[in-house]
């Protein structure tokens, strides 16, 4: 401990390089082209929005009238005092939209004369965080669990050992934990520059890539199996690890970092990759936070074991126990595999993988588990048995049962009791003539929390019930045939003023809305209480 006092001004240093790349992005969020100002003149006031560059301002609501109006350069109007109302707008660039926002110039009798700025959707801003959340988290089990994968844990007494010999000891451990978070977070931040929130939205959805990563899991998962080995050629390990020796000073520490990073490829890859996928579009932040998430998990047990050694003698060896992990690993490849097949096939109207045979699969891969590690330790029995519970809560899924379990991952269930629409224009003609209000659903095959609200809500009775009063549209904004995907995405930014999925928008039957829009929730009466009728 004495040695990481000595050192306290050189490891602040490094924790501010580290951390400091985390708000620098979570900065670049904040995208703002619209300006807006306001100026008294008598009883009336003079409103004045300026629009950046490159960007146009929709104005989707204000007052009782509603708007698909686009202004390029600045809009500007003068309102009497008495006639103040919010304004709802939003702006679009060439790759995307902001959110929905609601401006509103506050009088002087009101004992301000600032504008502010609100937020239309704060249950929007909310979902954004736990999206971040999430990623993180999942990030983090991910780390945890590439720990004790065969080519992370064996590698971690080894290190330990090193420094302690070496003379840094706890000092250098602790840089080595360091190191691997600036190096996976840097991948995060490459990954967000190289693409953008935008591309890596529409990467989400791109067959090419979902199939690649459907195999990469599949072939990751056979490998696992035992029927070959997957590692990067030894020249590149073994030029970083003599280039880490022969250097000193941090600069050493983060190659040998790096040197881990290649020599575990084949048991972090699968999970890294998922965990970017998994995070594409969620925001720009995701895959840093991922990252991030994943990184901490993976470092502690360096760090931890270097400042506690005598915890070593007392952390399970190499043995058998790493080959059933890896067995387990290769069914729950398989199974995640689906995930981004089932995202390609949808999108592409293929067909190749329905629902019933996506859960048959999931079945077959836990009822695997469950089977061969029935016979191994007592903790191998406790998740054999977790295991084949879980493919038997499975099983009413293959004749149309919800399963909510893995409403994130499944395809999507059809929804008993109404009617569906597809084509924005054919369920308002429809509405009109039979007199009835409209629910419209921007909803996404890539989309997750889509599936959850589909599984929580939509599939509630008493929310069937009353959807029965309504005409549905169903609207795909990630749909590659035809272009369906791309004209529906269209609607619900230059109509509606948004560009987050799931998006509900409730109108009466002759087209107007009639409530703001509802987005992401688990709960059914929520939902219910939003209806109109």
């Amino acid at each position: 401990m004495v040695e990481i006092m000595k050192n306290t001004s050189e490891m602040k240093r490094y924790l501010f390089i580290l951390f400091a790349l985390i708000p620098l992005f979570a900065n670049a969020q904040i995208i703002q082209p619209v300006h807006w100002s306001g100026e008294e003149r008598g009883d009336s006031v003079q409103i004045r929005a300026t629009v950046e560059p490159g960007w146009h301002m929709n104005i989707i609501e204000m007052g009782d009238f509603v708007f698909t109006q686009e202004f390029k350069d600045s809009f500007e109007m003068i309102v009497a005092k008495s006639d103040l109302t919010p304004i709802r707008f939003n702006a679009c660039d060439d790759r995307s939209c902001t959110a929905p926002e609601v401006w509103e110039y506050i009088a002087e009798d009101c004992g301000c004369t600032d504008i502010c700025m609100l937020t239309s959707s704060g249950h929007m801003e909310l979902d954004g965080i736990r999206n971040l959340l999430w990623i993180f988290v999942l990030g983090f089990l991910g780390g945890l669990l590439a720990i004790f994968t065969p080519c992370v844990w064996p590698i971690i007494p080894m290190t330990v050992s090193f420094f302690l010999k070496k003379g840094g000891g706890r000092r250098d451990a602790i840089y080595y934990g360091l190191s691997i978070i600036v190096l996976y977070v840097g991948l995060g931040l490459l990954v967000t520059v190289l693409f953008g929130a935008s591309a890596l939205n529409e990467l989400s959805t791109n067959a090419v890539v979902n199939i690649f990563f459907f195999l990469l899991l599949v072939v990751f998962a056979l490998s696992f199996f035992g029927l070959f080995e997957i590692t990067l050629p030894d020249s590149w390990s073994t030029k970083l690890d003599n280039k880490a020796r022969s250097t000193g000073g941090f600069l050493s520490i983060l190659l040998m970092a790096f040197t881990l990073v290649i020599v575990s490829f084949s048991c972090t890859g699968p999970i890294i990759g998922t965990l970017l996928v998994e995070a594409a579009g969620k925001s720009l932040l995701a895959p840093t936070m991922g990252m991030l998430g994943f990184a901490i998990a993976l470092a502690l047990p360096f760090s931890l074991f270097a400042m506690f050694p005598e915890w070593m003698k007392s952390a399970p060896k190499s043995g058998e126990w790493m080959t059933s992990l890896k067995v387990t690993l290769a069914f729950l490849e398989l199974a995640l595999s689906l995930k981004f097949l089932s995202v390609a096939d949808l999108a592409y109207g293929w067909g190749i993988l329905p629902r019933w045979l996506f859960i048959a699969i999931w079945i077959a891969c836990f009822a695997g588990i469950g089977i061969y590690l029935i016979r191994k330790s007592w903790v191998g029995k406790i998740i054999a048995v977790t295991s084949l519970a879980f493919a038997a809560y499975l099983v009413p899924g293959l004749w149309g049962e919800p399963v909510k379990a893995i409403a994130a991952f499944a395809p999507p269930m059809a929804i008993e009791g109404r009617e569906v629409f597809n084509d924005y224009e054919e369920g308002l003609a429809f509405a009109r003539q039979e007199n009835k209000p409209v629910i419209i659903d921007f909803t996404g095959y890539g989309c997750v929390n889509c599936r959850k609200m589909e599984a929580y809500v939509l599939n509630d009775d008493s929310v069937k019930t009353r959807l029965q009063n309504y005409v549905f549209i169903e609207l795909f904004v990630d749909a590659k045939q035809d272009g369906i995907g791309d004209k529906n995405s269209k609607i619900q930014r230059e109509l509606y003023g948004a560009n987050a999925q799931p998006y509900y928008v409730q109108l009466d039957a002759k087209g107007n809305q009639v409530a703001e829009p509802m987005a992401f929730t688990t709960d059914p009466m929520e939902f219910i209480n939003w209806l109109k009728y």
